[in-house]
Order: C-alpha cells, then sequence, then structure tokens
C-alpha cells in the first residue's frame, strides 16, 4: 500500500496517522467475518430454521443496536468533547466488544441458546464498536491538516479494506471448510482441529476477530496523542447532555449541516440493508455456500482498496460532496443490475444456463453478479469515507466528537428502516430481489437530498 503519510507537510506525525489508521485495520474483521461474509450466512442457513427466519432475526438485532447507538453515541460524543479525552471511552467500549465477538463461538448448530447467544453477542458488539468509532473519528483533525483530511479518512478505510481481505482470505484458507467435501478453500481440512460438521470453522471467526482486534488496537492506544483531561465525568455529563442539545438545535438552524445529516441518515441506512443481507442475498439468489460467498466477498474487497485510494486523492482535490454523488449513482445502477439476477436470469428477462454442477463462476448471472459486486466494493468505501471527511469539513472544529456522534446518530436512529423495509417487501412480494429493490430508494432519496449540501464550514 502507497505509504500516505509521505502526501503530508513536514512535522506531521506518521506514526501517529498509522496508528490511528490501525483502528479500522483492528476492527474491520468483525463487519467482514461476523456481519457480512461467514457468520450471518451461517447464521441464516444452519441455526435459523430457515433463511427466511434468519434474515428476519438478523435484521432486528441490526435494529436493536442502531437504536442503541442512536440514543448513546451523541451523548457519549458530548461528554467526551467537555472531559477531552477519547482513548479512555474507546478502552470502555472495547471490553465488551472483545467478549461479544469470544461469544460467537459457542453458537453452536443444534443447541438451545444458540440463535440467542449469536443475536445478543450481535447486537451489543455492533453497538460498542460503533460508539468506540465516533470516537477514534473524532482525532482526525488533531493528526493532519485540514486540507488532507479527505486522504487520511480513506486511508482509514483502506486500511480496514486490507484487513478484511487478509482476514477473510485466512478464514476461507484455513477455518470455513464445505460442506460437501469437509475442506478448506486451500483444499485442507480446517486447522486446529476444526469440526465442518458442527461449523467450527465458521464459529471460530468470533474469537479469532477478538484476537485480531486486541492485537492491533495496542498501537492507537500507545502512539495516537488524546486531547488533555478537562473537566470531571460528573461536571461534563451536564455539560454535555446541554452541549448536545444546543448541536442539535445549532444543526436545526444551519440548514446545509442539517440536511447532509438527514441525506447521510437515508443513504447509510441503505448500506445497512445492502451488508446485512449480501450475504444472505447472493445464498438464496445463486446457491451460494461460505466459499463461494467468502471469495466473492475477497473481490468485492480487493476493488474497495483501489477505489479508496483513488477517492481519497479526488475528495481533497474536487470535495467530499461529488464523491458522495458518484457513489450513490453508481451504487443505484450496480443495485439494479444485480437484482436483475438469479441463477438462470440476468437483467430480469434473459434467460441463460444454470452453472454445471460442482463449477464455481461457470454461469453467467454469476459472472455479472461478480462483477457488479465488484464496482459496488469500488464506490461503497469511498461513500463512507468522504461522508465522514465531508462531516469534518462542515462541524464546528470545537465540537468535533459532539458532531461526529450526530453523524453516528444520523447513520443508525433509523438503521431499522432499510432492514424492515427489506422484510415487508419480501413477505408481501415472496420475492427476495423484490426485498432487496427497497434499497434502491434508500440510495435515491439520499442521492437528491446531497445535491442541495454546500461544502462549507457551520459556523
Amino acid at each position: 500500500m502507497t505509504d500516505v503519510t509521505t502526501d503530508f507537510p513536514d512535522g506531521t506525525d506518521r506514526r501517529a496517522i498509522w496508528s490511528w489508521a490501525l483502528f479500522d485495520w483492528a476492527a474491520q474483521p468483525f463487519f467482514t467475518l461476523i456481519t457480512t461474509f461467514v457468520f450471518s450466512p451461517y447464521f441464516a442457513s444452519v441455526l435459523a430454521n430457515t433463511p427466511e427466519e434468519g434474515q428476519s432475526l438478523w435484521g432486528f438485532a441490526t435494529a436493536i443496536a442502531g437504536l442503541g447507538i442512536a440514543l448513546m453515541a451523541p451523548i457519549l460524543g458530548s461528554v467526551a468533547d467537555a472531559t477531552g479525552r477519547r482513548k479512555l471511552w474507546i478502552f470502555l467500549f472495547s471490553i465488551p466488544f472483545v467478549i461479544c465477538c469470544w461469544m460467537f463461538w459457542y453458537a453452536a448448530p443444534g443447541e438451545s441458546g444458540s440463535i440467542a447467544i449469536a443475536l445478543v453477542a450481535f447486537a451489543v458488539g455492533t453497538l460498542c464498536i460503533e460508539v468506540a468509532t465516533v470516537f477514534n473519528n473524532a482525532m482526525m483533525p488533531s493528526l493532519v491538516p485540514h486540507e488532507r483530511v479527505g486522504r487520511l479518512s480513506s486511508f482509514g478505510w483502506a486500511m480496514g479494506y486490507v484487513s478484511a481481505l487478509i482476514t477473510l482470505a485466512i478464514a476461507l484458507l484455513l477455518f470455513s471448510a464445505s460442506a460437501e467435501t469437509g475442506k478448506t478453500l486451500a483444499g485442507i481440512r480446517p486447522v486446529f482441529g476444526l469440526d465442518p460438521a458442527t461449523q467450527e470453522g465458521d464459529r471460530v471467526t468470533g474469537p479469532f476477530s477478538a484476537l485480531w482486534y486486541v492485537v492491533f488496537v495496542i498501537p492507537m492506544f500507545a502512539f495516537v496523542p488524546d486531547a488533555p483531561a478537562r473537566n470531571r465525568i460528573s461536571t461534563a455529563v451536564r455539560e454535555g447532555l446541554s452541549e448536545l442539545a444546543a448541536s442539535l438545535a445549532q444543526a436545526k438552524t444551519n440548514r446545509n449541516v442539517f440536511q447532509f445529516l438527514i441525506a447521510n441518515m437515508i443513504f447509510k441506512d441503505g448500506l445497512v440493508a445492502l451488508f446485512a443481507f449480501g450475504g444472505i442475498y447472493s445464498a438464496g439468489q445463486l446457491g451460494w455456500g461460505s466459499i463461494e460467498i467468502g471469495v466473492f466477498g475477497i473481490i468485492v474487497i480487493i476493488t474497495g482498496i483501489g477505489g479508496l485510494l483513488l477517492a481519497g486523492r479526488l475528495d481533497d482535490r474536487f470535495g467530499a460532496k461529488p464523491v458522495i454523488l458518484v457513489s450513490l449513482v453508481v451504487l443505484m445502477i450496480c443495485g439494479l443490475g444485480m437484482i436483475s439476477i438469479d441463477k438462470t436470469t440476468v437483467l430480469f428477462f434473459i434467460k441463460t444456463l444454470a452453472a454445471p454442477e460442482g463449477a464455481q463462476f461457470a454461469s453467467l448471472p454469476e459472472q455479472m453478479f461478480i462483477a457488479l459486486g465488484a464496482v459496488i466494493g469500488a464506490v461503497s468505501g469511498p461513500l463512507q469515507a468522504s461522508s465522514r471527511s465531508l462531516l469534518v469539513r462542515l462541524a464546528p472544529k470545537e465540537h468535533m466528537t459532539q458532531y461526529f456522534g450526530l453523524l453516528a446518530l444520523s447513520g443508525k436512529v433509523t438503521s431499522f428502516m432499510a432492514p424492515l423495509a427489506v422484510g415487508i417487501v419480501t413477505a408481501l412480494t415472496g420475492s427476495q430481489a423484490g426485498g432487496m429493490s427497497v434499497v434502491l430508494v434508500f440510495f435515491a432519496v439520499g442521492f437528491a437530498l446531497m445535491l442541495w449540501v454546500t461544502e462549507r464550514r457551520a459556523g
């Protein structure tokens, strides 16, 4: 990977930049292995009674986590601004996050309580890592000059994508095995004696994510400077809540910031559904197992890394808003193409031959699905990276953590809506593709609102 720190002026603490970006590296396996590509398809296809039930339960857990984040992140952000400390809060939320990751191991097939263990671990773990991310994001303005924030943001996302690529490859080559052969993608039995019959290769991704986080989050605590302590927590709670109310009022009076937060709320809802159901959707529409879904994930991650490395420079040169708008247009076009595909159909009406038995990615629908997914990967990371760099440019500097709390609020407060809408439409139409089409509406509405956002700082 290109050393992004060479793009910053002399005097920039490059060790701090790398250490800050390692937070994204450390946290990413949870989103890649648990939320999207390995554990969630296992949950829907093995633990739950039916894939439809699994999709519904996973959606409810996502919604519960989103509501928790909506309630907690802005308040805690205000408290952190008042106390001046961010790393303490990251540490406090890291402890339950690591415990939740470890709990996925105990969600074994056929065991009573496995479904509850998986759902609680997922909801609480998501809540904790998302809140910790709020505080990590808020340290960005202290690390680089204002004109390099976009590049730093994209660099952090790219580090996360490289981490996703490596950890997903490890899971596919060493842990997860095919149900038919009992062997991993490398053609070997799972390492450490993991039993394919009880899906231990899928379940071990939880403890693996926990250990990965513990090891790689240490440099952030050691080398990223934190703001000096100011007020005591008791005083900070009162001041923080008061300032939160003021920031909400200020955001509402500043139409530019408020409209961005609303747009972010809507298109992030679409992304939540896209990632929450991506693995489940490909399994249902194309009949893919964990190996196929994992390989698809690797392709998406590789294109995502390339997209982020390019988008950071485009963000700094042209601004975050154009990157966001282009990303949303591409997501709508490619999303429409993907829902037009099933095992024997492309573009809704064109019939093709199904893949030969045992052949991987041999049919035209599979190949088109992979191509469209690769393009989606290239723009979904830049969309999120430019969203946080845009907020850095819009928000008052003295209340940066608070506004990142509002960003988390806008990205999570209605995060139940897209998964819920997907579930309802799927039930009404009896079609996975029909349900996923709702995601395109969220992207379209977010795009329309972003057209009226101006890239200038609030007064």
